[in-house]
């Protein structure tokens, strides 16, 4: 039984590999990052050593890349291009260099070959009597592609060498990379600069790769004819000298101590380099010795990289702007050098509010270190001050709306007896520009009137021409105009039409949300919306100003009840309320009263394995249960995933709510089916 699921598990993580090395190597596409791609790799050899009977044959320990694709003519390399071990810390590179004293027997000293990794595209140059004859990409290590005459696009890679003590035969390898400058250019077309030199290498007609910047490092060497050479640094010396481009910031040295005190120097350096990198490499400097140490079945004994943060990286800030949401907010983003961070290019950051500004001190023009994790959104971590320039001045943050010139405040917290971090325009209605294209973007989004074809760049494009000035007039739109517009056409004007013609049919609970009130988000919408029953209620209670009523409503407080109060105390949003539901067929909640899990409550908090939250919320309430977005007495459950926050399950034992994780939910379901 054990072994069965450890057998499910691995080859769950096998298929898995092989996608995402087909959008990798295949389609020049990847749909993770760096780090989240190691990270698989060594969950799969984890398991392999655990259990060694797993072992398959599409392992990552047996094989490198992906099948060359069929568009190309394939050439088997002389000497395989094997990927690299990876390092993430100083036990790492310890376990690496006790290897090698366990392989030599014998604690033999030598120096390491520090070289930069470049993020880019693998490739092999093949000279025969001095002229370039094959140029190859990795493929799958073993077989690659001829991409010879794309190649011989790139300006860094000489077509023929002159001098006399170059070999008769050789094979160089090295990096085709984009430099970040050239990258904005053509960043419309490309996730990221890899992608870019990836995809132009790939191209069937050389003069299309011709048009993109590609650049070229040369770093090692797979056959070489009478090698003369006795370390790696010599040979980087030789490359130089025959005219290749090596990097600059090649290093020789000599301990483990010397190797991470010069990482950690390096991956701030990093950033002011004009090409991406994801690491350093560090190679036994002797040949002789590389020899001995020879290759595993995937990777050289003699070098491994040691991977940079991925979720992390400095750049300049150009300018601060303010960006104001929904419901006033005013959000200080910062404006930045493009920078790669786990395989997205970053431009944006943001800096969360006037306090953290503060707090931080960052200014225009600092030098600071960027962080991103998963898909939250990039924001600073730090000021690097020693780089800053004397003459900057702090940041003034406005105490007038940028967009419509009202006084911004900071509201007092009764709760927390202090002043709210973030400030905002104290205009509720549709009288600040920025506020009302927001609050449209809201009514349009997945979880309110969910228009497909209408997004974000749409509602601004359809603001700017004076298409629609509030939600109700998506619904009065001119489409023979539209029709004539740039980008539109019969096809997708008729799709738009028929978006906002099924967005008319809504229930309730998205129809309240979609309003955008503060602090009414989609689960305080659906217990308004269970608790009023129809929009002829909703309507009438805010007609006559009878808030209250809500507050009878488990999950709807003080806070929630102000913000209605404060939000219809603005006649221009009643009256958009009246028009809607004149407009709108709005369909009154479908209760299932007797379900398994009546009276019961549910919060979620982290990541649920192998099923959305929108799943798991919906097979709650399904079966009569409620889910929630805050903890209180009253909550039953707190189901909890990967990474989950660490508040809420201190405060969930505090208060004795049952903690539970998603097995445990299904066990729940499915013990009382």
């Amino acid at each position: 039984m054990v072994k069965d699921i450890n057998k499910n598990k691995y080859d769950l993580k096998i298929k898995e590999l092989i996608r995402h090395n087909k959008l990798y190597y295949d389609r020049s596409s990847p749909s993770i990052s760096d780090s989240q791609y190691d990270k698989l790799k060594k969950e799969i050899i984890e398991l392999e050593n655990k259990f060694p009977y797993l072992v398959s044959k599409n392992s990552p320990s047996k094989n490198i890349g992906f099948i060359p694709s069929k568009n190309f003519e394939k050439f088997k390399h002389k000497i395989p291009m094997m990927s690299l071990s990876n390092a993430f810390d100083k036990e790492d590179l310890k376990n690496f260099e006790k290897k090698i004293f366990n392989f030599l027997n014998d604690r033999i000293k030598f120096n390491y070959s520090v070289e930069p990794k470049i993020d880019g595209i693998s490739a092999s140059l093949t000279y025969i009597n001095k002229k370039l004859k094959y140029g190859v990409s990795r493929g799958d290590g073993r077989t690659g592609e001829i991409i010879t005459e794309n190649l011989k696009t790139i300006k860094d890679i000489p077509l023929e060498i002159k001098n006399k003590d170059f070999p008769n035969e050789i094979e160089i390898r090295g990096e085709v990379f984009i430099k970040n400058k050239d990258f904005t250019n053509i960043k419309d077309k490309f996730a990221n600069p890899r992608n870019a030199a990836s995809g132009s290498l790939r191209q069937k007609d050389p003069s299309e790769t011709k048009k993109i910047p590609l650049n070229f490092i040369a770093y090692t060497f797979g056959y070489f004819e009478n090698d003369f050479l006795k370390y790696q640094s010599d040979f980087l010396i030789y490359l130089k000298k025959w005219g290749f481009k090596t990097n600059k910031d090649n290093k020789v040295l000599s301990s483990i101590e010397e190797l991470i005190n010069f990482h950690k120097k390096f991956e701030n350096k990093r950033y002011n380099l004009d090409y991406d990198l994801d690491g350093l490499v560090y190679k036994v400097n002797d040949l002789d010795l590389q020899k001995r140490l020879g290759f595993t079945s995937n990777a050289p004994r003699w070098a491994i990289a040691h991977k940079f943060s991925a979720d992390s990286a400095f750049t300049k800030i150009n300018n601060i702007e303010i960006q104001i949401g929904r419901t006033g907010a005013l959000t200080p983003v910062a404006k930045v050098e493009p920078v790669n961070i786990g395989g997205v290019v970053v431009s944006n950051a943001t800096l969360h509010n006037e306090d953290e500004i503060i707090r931080k001190d960052i200014r225009t023009g600092d030098i600071v270190k960027i962080e991103r994790a998963g898909d939250v959104i990039p924001h600073v971590v730090e000021v690097d001050k020693s780089k800053r320039n004397n003459s900057s001045k702090s940041f003034k943050f406005p105490t007038k709306c940028p967009s419509c010139g009202s006084n911004t405040i900071k509201e007092f917290n009764r709760a927390t007896k202090k002043y709210d971090a973030v400030r905002r325009c104290t205009n509720e209605g549709f009288g600040c520009e920025r506020i009302s294209i927001e609050k449209i973007k809201h009514f349009i989004s997945k979880e309110a009137l969910n228009i497909d074809g209408f997004g974000k760049k749409v509602v601004e494009k359809f603001w700017n021409l004076k298409l629609i000035k509030k939600p109700q007039d998506i619904f009065k739109l001119d489409f023979n105009l539209i029709k004539n517009l740039e980008g539109w056409g019969e096809l997708s004007v008729k799709n738009l039409k028929n978006s906002i013609q099924k967005s008319s049919n809504t229930s309730l609970q998205r129809f309240i949300y979609s309003l955008g009130i503060r602090h009414i988000g989609i689960e305080n919408a659906k217990l308004i919306s269970e608790n009023v029953k129809n929009i002829s209620t909703f309507i009438e209670i805010i007609k006559k100003k009878e808030f209250e009523k809500f507050i009878n409503i488990d999950g709807i407080g003080e806070t929630q009840i102000n913000s209605l109060k404060a939000f219809f105390s603005e006649q221009s949003n009643f009256r958009i309320l009246i028009e809607l539901q004149n407009i709108l067929k709005i369909q009154s909640p479908n209760l299932i009263k007797n379900g398994i899990l009546k009276n019961k409550t549910f919060m979620f908090t982290g990541k649920l394995d192998g099923i959305s939250r929108a799943e798991a919320k919906s097979l709650i309430e399904n079966n009569s249960g409620t889910t929630v977005s805050n903890i209180s007495k009253s909550l039953d459950y707190l189901v909890i995933g990967e990474k989950p926050t660490k508040r809420k399950v201190d405060q969930a034992k505090v208060l004795k709510i049952e903690i539970i994780s998603k097995n445990d939910l299904l066990k729940l379901l499915n013990s009382v089916n």
